[in-house]
């Protein structure tokens, strides 16, 4: 780990960087993928399943036998906790829909706008070191609330060529359409091009690893939208001097165990709390069953000391990070201050696992910076916007001058007859 005391604003720039891989490696590999998918499909994604997942798959799509046995492989206490989750991201997702407004903006002119939902979604779950049924909760939950009329997931296999059967649950549970045994960068281009089995979607959703991200990024060369660059795992804890050292440890190291790419900085103003997370730390550290991923995580993380929670803040902003959490006093006060953050927690007790699991809200997150443009996934990332207009006979007499003229000094003058055609 990287320890920082009081540095000065110069140096910032060079804090908030993430550990990334070399962009030409990544860029000159996602494109050989997409080729040999869009040429090969189904055969060259069992291919990549052998060299990517060393997984052997006869077929990639998961049969209903598979499914129905991944359910009596999971345990009564385990599906509860699930279809707890399940309920409180469909309540926390279903109040953010919203009632149509028609608006009379000129006496005769009615303008509305009305959602409808994406037809076909992909969503990406990750697999690998942890298989997170959770993203799939977080994913088909607000998809099957805004109606979408398919939802079809990828995930990639263990060496047996198996789906962790929780994955397999939460995606009946929540209604998935279909499920393919396929991971990383080929997923995302088998979801964009379209295969023999895999059916082409209209939006990817996900997060994964920086090849993933690239993958998704890329997609969208063939029209196919994305929900947000959501890679490698993020968080930064603030913490004054009442914040408990225990608790904010635990909080580094369940980010710091997702992978050796995740990023934890952790920034105080107590030089006793500073002391003390540190230590505590490396205590929890040692009794993690993923220490060696949260270890190598570590080395890429910063702790740094701090002369007001004003300055934290605004280191915070510039990092824009995609788990925020707010270990002080007081923390409604610095709420306005927050301009760049995935999700915000708020206090001792509001651990980041809350939000990854089971308070409610969405845990796909924009990760590297892109909090500063880019939100996480709502019931609106679901949807299409469209917006309606009526003009009545007097609407159009009460703002045709107005359209006349603009349209005239535009140079437009079809957009100008338009008008006045209707007019005469």
């Amino acid at each position: 780990m990287k320890i920082y005391r009081y540095p000065t604003k110069n140096t910032w720039t060079d804090l908030v960087k993430r550990p990334v891989l070399e962009q030409k490696e990544i860029s000159g590999l996602i494109t050989e993928i997409f080729t040999e998918v869009e040429k090969n499909g189904d055969k060259a994604l069992i291919e990549f399943n052998r060299k990517f997942d060393k997984a052997e798959t006869v077929s990639i799509k998961v049969s209903d036998v598979e499914i129905q046995e991944a359910e009596k492989q999971i345990n009564d206490e385990l599906k509860q906790a699930i279809q707890q989750a399940k309920e409180n991201i469909a309540t926390f997702h279903a109040s953010q829909k919203q009632e149509i407004q028609k608006i009379e903006t000129t006496k005769g002119v009615v303008c509305w706008r009305e959602n409808r939902a994406v037809e076909r979604v992909g969503i990406y779950i990750p697999g690998g070191t942890a298989p997170l049924f959770s993203t799939v909760l977080m994913l088909a939950v607000p998809a099957n609330l805004a109606g979408c009329k398919e939802i079809i997931l990828c995930t990639p296999p263990d060496k047996n060529g198996n789906i962790n059967p929780a994955i397999l649950y939460a995606a009946k549970l929540c209604g998935v359409s279909e499920i393919f045994k396929i991971g990383g960068a080929q997923a995302v281009a088998a979801m964009a091009l379209g295969t023999e089995s895999i059916p082409e979607v209209n939006k990817i959703f996900g997060p994964g690893n920086q090849f993933v991200v690239a993958a998704k990024e890329y997609a969208q060369r063939y029209g196919v939208a994305i929900d947000m660059p959501a890679g490698p795992s993020e968080v930064l804890v603030i913490a004054d001097e009442q914040a408990v050292p225990e608790f904010c440890a635990a909080d580094l190291l369940s980010q710091a165990e997702h992978g050796s790419d995740s990023q934890v900085v952790f920034i105080t103003t107590d030089l006793k709390v500073f002391e003390e997370t540190i230590e505590a730390v490396g205590q929890q550290l040692r009794d993690l069953p993923r220490n060696e991923f949260a270890g190598q995580a570590l080395e890429n993380s910063s702790f740094i000391l701090m002369n007001s929670l004003e300055e934290a803040l605004e280191f915070s902003n510039l990092y824009a990070p995609e788990h925020l959490i707010l270990a002080i006093n007081d923390f409604e006060k610095y709420i306005p201050e927050i301009q760049n953050a995935g999700s915000v927690f708020l206090g001792n007790y509001s651990c980041e696992s809350a939000g990854d699991y089971a308070s409610g809200t969405n845990h796909t997150l924009p990760t590297n910076a892109y909090a500063k443009n880019y939100s996480g996934v709502s019931l609106d990332s679901f949807v299409k916007k469209i917006t309606f207009q009526h003009l009545s006979k007097e609407g159009l007499q009460n703002l045709g001058k107005t359209i006349e003229l603009m349209a005239e000094a535009e140079g437009l003058f079809a957009h100008k007859n338009a008008v006045s055609i209707r007019l005469k």
